[in-house]
């Protein structure tokens, strides 16, 4: 099954929904892209997912134009700025979602607080990811 995983800058919560549909199911052909991608990823995204033993430092940002003529079975965006510009595929897309998500890299504050909202976002990522995944990606596989 293959998920695109969409966000304006492909450097936080996309990357962090790319890394827990592949620690729930390694079956999954899952990558992520951005609208607007920053060519980097978050320092802290990569920190709190290693904090539960997923590692995304080996992921990339990539533009969604690389994605455009493929065939998908899901396109879920999880930012409203993805979700507001999300490109024509002229690929098949079987199923496009939005499930969206606070951006904790605009955190200000003290560096526990930007820290912890990292954590938040990352345990609301994978509670609505791993739902998803849970009722209506694995019966299909």
């Amino acid at each position: 099954m293959k998920i695109l995983i969409l966000c304006t800058g492909n450097s936080c919560r996309s990357q962090m929904a790319h890394g827990f549909l592949k620690s729930f199911d390694q079956r999954l052909d899952v990558a992520s892209a951005g609208t607007e991608a920053s060519g980097k990823l978050n320092p802290k995204a990569v920190e709190v997912m290693k904090d539960l033993g997923i590692d995304i430092s080996h992921h990339t940002s990539d533009t969604v134009d690389m994605y455009l003529d493929d065939v998908w079975d899901y396109v879920i965006t999880v930012c409203d700025g993805a979700n507001e510009v999300c490109p024509v595929f002229t690929g098949k897309v079987k199923h496009r979602l939005y499930i969206g998500f606070e951006d904790p890299s605009n955190a200000t504050g003290t560096e526990e607080f930007i820290h912890s909202e990292h954590i938040r976002v990352r345990d609301e990522i994978q509670e609505a990811f791993y739902k998803l995944y849970i009722e209506e990606i694995k019966p299909k596989l």
